[in-house]
């Protein structure tokens, strides 16, 4: 190695994964010090994106596994340290690290490749003032500020009023905050627009976990259903723009202005949008210009079969290595190749995976996300503890 200019050798670790970078940290100083450098470490996350490698899926449960793109053979548990017990949702992922809860204040981000693990500081539920309210549903979202590199969480409360009070046709007051993880603090968003009120449905966000915002060009999205009772007739796109921090409603494909049932996802960092005929057809769009309403392109059909009747759920995880194939998640029971040429499905047999699931693509990285303070505290301790020990050893 020592005989090896550097150049070449940092060009052969960009392409090598995580776990093979962390084991080569070991071989020299040198070679520490370029894989923690942060130059490499953002370089290294952009060839992984550019070329789509080291892709996982996470599989959420009652617990989370993990299974490697390229082989897609066995799914394994996931050591997570907020993992105590069961009931740990993954709700986002972005550069590597999943943002991750087991309560509405219990929230951390954790990236899988490296396992470093962060708290984050527990921010209260504040109901408005002077109304009796108790909080509802949370909505969670998780991405990159791409105007400064921050990342960001997003935890928008819907609350119910009291039973004694009028609930004014189903409307809801909210609470949004936003943690920013550059500065490990939270804020709150006073700003809201209306439309806001009408966004929570029970049936349709209470499945499938669509209360989890879905990440592209630097906006979290999520779907606000009709609402036929209150003369709202049509889906609504509504997106939180992680730089500016504020609402917008997204232009959408055709199908979404027709009231069928939609959902939105993610390929290669492009919005999707997922219109489900009745549960016989589903239509896969794909925004191929963010914002621009006429670059909306649909990319695939899906119809129901034996294997899959009915077809009450369908996401978008990944094209294939060539482009000609799309893996989707199907009714949270198993996984599909499409092929786009033959315009036929595929079932993938995973070994290990759970009965019932949901998924989320992460990209192998090697981003911090410790508390550097913190882990030195830790490590402090740990020093501590140890000589603790030796002593008492001497003294028996």
């Amino acid at each position: 190695m020592s005989k090896l200019p550097m150049d070449i050798i940092t060009d052969v670790f960009y392409r090598l994964p995580v776990k093979t970078l962390l084991r080569f940290k070991s071989l020299s100083k040198s070679c520490c010090s370029l894989i923690d450098d942060p130059d490499f470490i953002e370089a290294h996350l952009n060839r992984s994106v550019q070329t789509g490698s080291n892709l996982n899926i996470i599989l959420k449960g009652l617990h989370l596994y993990s299974v490697e793109f390229d082989t897609l053979d066995v799914a394994v548990p996931l050591d997570c340290p907020l993992s105590i017990g069961a009931c740990t949702e993954a709700f986002g992922s972005c550069n590597g690290l999943l943002a991750i809860h087991m309560s509405d204040k219990n929230v951390a981000l954790y990236n899988p490749s490296t396992r470093q693990f962060r708290s984050l500081p527990v921010s209260e539920i504040d109901p408005p003032q002077r109304e009796s309210c108790r909080p509802g549903y949370v909505f969670f979202g998780f991405g990159q500020d791409i105007r400064t590199n921050d990342h960001k969480l997003v935890r928008m409360t819907q609350f119910n009023k009291t039973a004694d009070e009028d609930d004014e046709g189903h409307t809801f007051d909210y609470e949004v905050k936003v943690y920013s993880l550059k500065t490990d603090s939270w804020r709150k968003i006073t700003k809201l627009p209306f439309y806001l009120r009408f966004m929570f449905q029970f049936f349709y966000h209470l499945l499938h976990r669509r209360g989890y915002g879905v990440l592209a060009a630097g906006v979290l999205h999520w779907v606000m259903p009709p609402r036929m009772e209150l003369g709202i007739t049509r889906n609504k796109i509504i997106g939180f723009d992680l730089g500016t921090e504020d609402f917008t409603e997204v232009p959408q494909p055709e199908c979404a202005d027709k009231g069928y049932l939609l959902d939105v996802g993610v390929l290669e960092g492009c919005l999707c949008a997922v219109c489900n005929y009745d549960q016989v057809k589903v239509d896969v769009w794909v925004m191929k210009e963010y914002g621009m309403k006429e670059s909306w392109t649909r990319l695939l059909s899906l119809q129901k079969t034996r294997a899959v009747n009915p077809l009450t759920f369908s996401k978008p995880l990944a094209y294939s290595k060539y482009r000609d194939k799309v893996l989707l998640e199907v009714n949270n029971q198993k996984f599909v190749w499409y092929d786009l040429q033959k315009k036929k499905m595929r079932s993938v047999k995973i070994g290990g995976s759970l009965g019932k699931f949901g998924a989320e693509v992460y990209v192998g990285s090697l981003i911090p996300v410790e508390d550097q303070k913190r882990t030195e505290y830790q490590k402090r301790n740990q020093q501590e503890e140890l000589s603790l020990r030796k002593g008492n050893r001497k003294k028996s």
